[in-house]
């Protein structure tokens, strides 16, 4: 990570250097904000700390080129000045962040942290939007460079060239049926089909006949003969999602032909070779469904040969970005619009989100902001609720804090005198004692 950092002060550029190498970020410096604009136009920064008040190019003009035609980045604005209506101006023409010189060190690093969170959310935004572009959009969405991901995939690819049968478990949503796709692009037969089947979908008589398939005259409306999905699948995968909810008689079935790799149609003596890949998948807790006596302990150990348990996405906030990102990106592709993406705001509300129904919701909320964001990016107004209950903006935080300052100095100056505080800030008395209450101000 790497931080502009513009002060025509040597000692404060010097000071905010030092303190940002021990945390292990490289940071440049400028000396007014021509030269910060000149940099910008010929480096690559995650962030930028910049003061108000520089020769050449103040603080606020910087921050006008950079809002109107420079590179998208989060600023923190520091001024030894303190003057209220500057900082406000700033915040309005886009600094994330404000802080008063002198300042605490401690506190300049804590709100850099946030500054390098939101840059990193925003590129992985972008990433996600160029895998979703890229040549390769239509094969798996594996999105995520969480370490859980990461590891996830590393076991995908160690087992993926195997036969071993796979369990892939987790909350409804998690992308359960992304993993039995990846698996099947990584194996030795990824030419061969990839057929899935949802066991709770079906009702149990269609459920045996869809599985294995029948002959010509094996019960009343068998005109002719169906292959089921175990032959369908030969020479590749068979996806059987929910197996939690097999019943019982078809669970025996199932048993047997994982350990024979054969089938029998319906209607038919004839047994059938299969060699398709067996990858189930599973929101029960098995083990609970095995001491309920609803699921078969030696069908168990069978399936749960390799053990793919998908995280919720509430574990995995920091991939939010690079879904959302994709999701978009597939939205503009679908629907020929060009939105160019997610705000920093809107984006850190949907990480602070717990997304109890996982990435299937996330798609969701994308979608439906997506078709009610009004200008060329998705804000926290398109999201709605309950996401614009959630206050993660910083901007939000600094502003308040402002008021608040604003209000105390205007009634100190004034010794008490409400009305006459009113009148400094522009308000009136009753919504000067209406924001004081708000505030928990005494």
């Amino acid at each position: 990570m790497k931080i502009l950092i513009a002060d025509d002060e040597k000692n404060i550029r010097n000071s905010i250097a030092s303190l940002l190498l021990s945390e292990g970020i490289e940071s440049s410096a400028a000396v007014d904000g021509a030269a910060a604009r000149s940099l910008l136009e010929s480096e690559a920064f995650d962030g930028m700390i910049m003061d108000l008040r520089m020769p050449r190019m103040d603080g606020l003009e910087l921050l006008s080129w950079l809002a109107e035609e420079g590179p998208k980045l989060p600023v923190i604005v520091i001024s030894a000045y303190g003057d209220i209506g500057d900082a406000v101006q700033a915040m309005k023409l886009g600094a994330r962040d404000y802080l008063v010189k002198p300042f605490d060190p401690e506190e300049l690093l804590l709100r850099v942290r946030h500054l390098l969170d939101e840059s990193i959310a925003a590129r992985r935004a972008e990433a996600g939007a160029q895998a979703a572009a890229g040549p390769e959009a239509g094969t798996v969405a594996w999105i995520g460079e969480s370490q859980k991901m990461l590891s996830l995939r590393g076991l995908i690819e160690q087992v993926a060239p195997t036969p071993s049968t796979v369990l892939v478990t987790g909350e409804s949503g998690t992308g359960k049926e992304v993993a039995a796709k990846l698996i099947h692009l990584l194996s030795k037969t990824p030419d061969g089909p990839f057929v899935a089947i949802n066991i709770g979908g079906l009702p149990d008589t269609l459920l045996e006949s869809e599985l294995f398939g029948f002959d010509k005259g094996a019960f009343t409306g068998a005109t002719e003969r169906k292959r089921g999905m175990f032959e369908l699948a030969n020479s590749g995968t068979l996806f059987l999602d929910e197996i939690g909810d097999m019943p019982t008689h078809l669970q025996v079935k199932l048993l047997r032909v994982l350990q024979d790799r054969k089938i029998q149609r319906l209607g038919s003596t004839q047994p059938i070779p299969i060699n398709a890949r067996i990858v189930a998948a599973t929101n029960h807790e098995l083990e609970g469904l095995l001491k309920e006596g609803k699921f078969r302990e030696d069908l168990y150990y069978r399936l749960n040969v390799v053990r793919i348990e998908m995280p919720p996405l509430r574990e995995r906030a920091e991939d939010i970005p690079l879904l959302a990102g994709y999701i978009v990106e597939k939205l503009n592709r679908e629907r020929g619009q060009k939105v160019k993406g997610i705000t920093p705001d809107a984006l850190a509300r949907l990480q602070a989100y717990p997304f109890p129904g996982n990435v299937r919701e996330l798609e969701n909320v994308i979608e439906r902001a997506y078709i009610f964001c009004s200008g060329r990016e998705i804000d926290a107004k398109a999201l709605g609720e309950p996401f614009l209950r959630i206050a993660t903006n910083p901007q939000e935080g600094v502003l308040h804090d402002l008021e608040i300052d604003a209000i105390n100095k205007a009634i100190a100056k004034h010794g008490g005198n409400m009305s006459k505080a009113a009148a400094e800030l522009g308000i009136n008395r009753r919504t000067l004692y209406n924001k004081r209450k708000e505030m928990g101000l005494s």
